[in-house]
This record gives structure tokens, sequence and C-alpha cells, in this order.
């Protein structure tokens, strides 16, 4: 097959939107390599649930299968900033696939030869946990070692573009199509999006890592990445701020599923396209980045941002209309990749390269035990309020918190704005 000279000029151009030629060519194989693993991950995203439900009905085992994925964050996360900052990154993303393709094989190995049960699967889905602890808190810190300062946003915003359409948009229905065909075939995709992931990433060469000249104390390690964090204000307010709304956040969308079907009238095809409308929201979010970032201080975005994400609980808690309620989730959805680009690229910024690891754990570690809280506290406050009071629950405490950072979400992206403010042609 062969590309005519006006079609290579339409994908060179069509590439230059997508990682701009400033940002370079090693940031091209990194975007490529996260695209081909999120494909992956998608694809599992909806089989691994299927797969968990083919093996049992039991709603604890079910609920033992979320809990063990995200357990690992909470178990591991911290050492693995420090593994981040003293092992080659390299080397750890890397092993981390590979590792991953392995358990995949195992899995695909005891479902052929039926072997597989409940106690088969919530072991991978802890593997996959732990495995995915180190290689996501490492691959947190490559942009930082490939793009300037002044191109994070752009650089990060490019990188949730193919979360949105190949982890959420593309891979689950591929997936579930994929279960339907052989209980295999998923996981064997995965398993080649993977593989193909890391040799992409093998032509990424990185510069020389910066690493503590202190020898190597786990303990001592993490204390000195939790000091560095604490003693700088504005990644401090941004720590605590991650962590809270991510607790009113999980409490709300942990009854979002009973939401939908008792107070929308929604049924399977219409939970679904929540998560449709959330992508959409996300791919019109981290378009039009670019052009937001030149235009808004970064604190500006940030205040904008939470006000979105609490006025969005308040809407879900007062409406009973689908039609407005999927409005809603396009608008969150356009928030919440916003907000993840900036609050991202504000870190990468201010954080030294030797702290990269230790300081992404500690959110990302924030992220999750957010989350795992904020669920308990929606299906305590559900149970006695009904189903839309983990919605007011979550708009009056994003609301408080809100109030109480107000001042300070200026504050965190100072520093970026005397980056992000160079002049045009600097940057071209």
């Amino acid at each position: 097959m062969f590309i005519t000279t006006g079609g290579r000029a339409v994908l060179s151009r069509l590439a230059g939107v997508v990682a701009p030629g400033r940002l370079g060519r090693d940031f091209r194989w990194l975007l490529s390599s996260s695209w081909v693993t999120n494909l992956g991950d998608g694809i599992t995203l909806a089989a691994g649930p299927l797969l968990v439900a083919s093996q049992t009905h039991n709603p604890l085992a079910v609920a033992m299968a979320v809990l063990l994925q995200r357990l690992p964050w909470l178990i591991f996360g911290l050492y693995a900033g420090v593994v981040a900052d003293r092992v080659s990154r390299r080397v750890i993303v890397i092993v981390t696939g590979l590792v991953r393709v392995a358990i995949l094989l195992l899995l695909i190995a005891s479902i052929l030869t039926h072997r597989v049960d409940t106690a088969v699967v919530l072991a991978a889905l802890f593997l996959f946990g732990v495995n995915e602890t180190f290689g996501d808190t490492t691959t947190a810190t490559l942009l930082p070692m490939l793009v300037g300062k002044q191109d994070l946003g752009i650089a990060n915003a490019r990188s949730f573009t193919g979360v949105i359409v190949w982890n959420q948009m593309a891979g689950p229905p591929v997936g579930a199509a994929l279960f339907a065909a052989g209980m295999a075939w998923p996981f064997a995709s995965e398993a080649v999006c993977v593989l193909a992931g890391v040799l992409l990433f093998t032509r990424v060469r990185l510069p020389a890592q910066a690493r503590p000249d202190k020898p190597a104390r786990v303990r001592a390690d993490i204390a000195e990445g939790w000091r560095w964090l604490w003693a700088h204000p504005a990644i401090r307010t941004l720590a605590i701020t991650v962590f809270t709304f991510n607790v009113t956040f999980g409490a709300a969308w942990s009854v979002l599923v009973l939401y939908a079907r008792e107070r929308l009238g929604m049924g399977a095809v219409g939970f679904g396209l929540i998560t449709t409308a959330m992508a959409v929201g996300g791919i019109l979010g981290t378009a039009c980045y670019g052009w937001l970032e030149r235009r808004v201080p970064l604190g500006v975005i940030m205040r904008g941002g939470l006000i979105i994400e609490t006025l969005t609980h308040l809407a879900l808690a007062l409406t009973r209309w689908a039609w407005l309620a999927l409005v809603v989730f396009v608008i969150f959805g356009a928030h919440a990749f916003i907000w993840g680009t900036t609050s991202t690229s504000v870190r990468q910024r201010a954080v030294p390269a030797e702290f990269q690891g230790r300081v992404g754990s500690v959110y990302f570690t924030s992220v999750v035990g957010g989350i795992v809280i904020g669920s308990a506290l929606g299906g305590v406050v559900a149970s006695i309020g009904g189903i839309t009071a983990p919605f007011w629950f979550a708009f009056a405490g994003s609301a408080i918190i809100l109030v109480l950072i107000w001042r300070s979400l200026l504050h965190i992206a100072h520093t970026d704005e005397a980056i992000r403010v160079e002049p045009a042609a600097a940057r071209a």
C-alpha cells in the first residue's frame, strides 16, 4: 500500500497537531507507547469485570476485585516513589511492562486449561495492581525529563487524550466483544498491546537521571520526600486539595450506578452513556487545553475547575432528567481532564527531578486513598439519607473545602505563570 505525497503531507500535519515538533522525537515515541498501552488497558477495563462475573455472583467477591486493584497503591505507593527515584526509570518501565505480559500469559493459560476460578482472578487483579503501582508511578516522572517546563501542559494534555480515546472509549467495547468471542481473547489482545508499548518505549532516549546522593534507606527516603512536599506551600496545598476532593468525588460516584437506575431511570445502556458523555467532555477539554493555557492564568483555571466540580454534585442531586445529567457529565468530563492536566503540570514543574517519584507517589496514594474513603462514606450516607444524599454530601464538602483554599489556588500556580507567559516565538 502506497501513500501519496499529499497523503504524507496530511499525516505530517496531523502528527504536528497531535505532538508538535518542539516536544521532540522522544516525546512522540513515549506518546505512541502510552497510547498503545492504554488501548490494551481499555480492553481489559471491560473484560476484567466480565471475567469476575463469569466466576462468581457473590457481591463480596465482586467488591473485593475492585479493592484488590486499588489496595497495592495504599500498600506500595510510597515505596514505588522511592524506587522511581533510586532505580533507572527506563528499566522500571520496561520490566513492569514485561511482568504485566507474564501475568497476562499465566491468566490466559489458566483460562485455556479451565483452571481459572475466583481465587485465580482475584490474585491476578492484585498482581496487576502491584505492577501498575510501580509502573505508573515511574511513567509519571518521564515527561519532565523529555519536555521543557513551558510545554508540560500541552504534553500532558496529549497523554490524557490517549487515556480518553483508547482507554475509555475504544478499549471497553472491543474488550466486551472479544470476551463474547472467547474469555482469553481480550487478555491476549492486551498482552500484544503492552508488548508493543514496551517495544515503542525502547526507542525513547532518556537523559541522565538525577538521583539522591545518600545511600538508599526506604523510610528515610520517603520521609525526605514528605518533608520536601510539606515545606513547599503550593505543592502541599495541591496535595491536600487532591485528597479532599477525591473523598467527595468518591462519595458521590460510589452510588452512580444506583443513581442512574433509580433517580434517572436509565438502564444498562443508559448507564454506559454516562462514561461516553464524560469521555466526550474529556476530548473537548484536552483538545482546547493549549488554547486555554495560553489565555487563562493557571490559578484561574484551577478555581474554575473546582467550581464546576462542586456545582456538578449540586446539579446531580437536584435533577431527575437523564438528558440534563448527561450534559452535566460532559461538562464534568471536560473539567476532570483539564484539572488533571493542570495539576499534573504544576506539580511536575515545581518538583525537582530527584523528588519526582516520591512526590508523585504521594499524589497517586492521595487519589486512591481519597476515593476509597469517599466510597465508604458514600455507601453509609446513601443507606441513611437515600440515593441523592452522597451528592448533597459531596456538594457541601466540596463547597467548604473550596472556600478554605480559594485564596491559595492562585498561589499554587504562581511560579508557572512566569514560565507560561514566555513570548510565543520562544516556544515555536
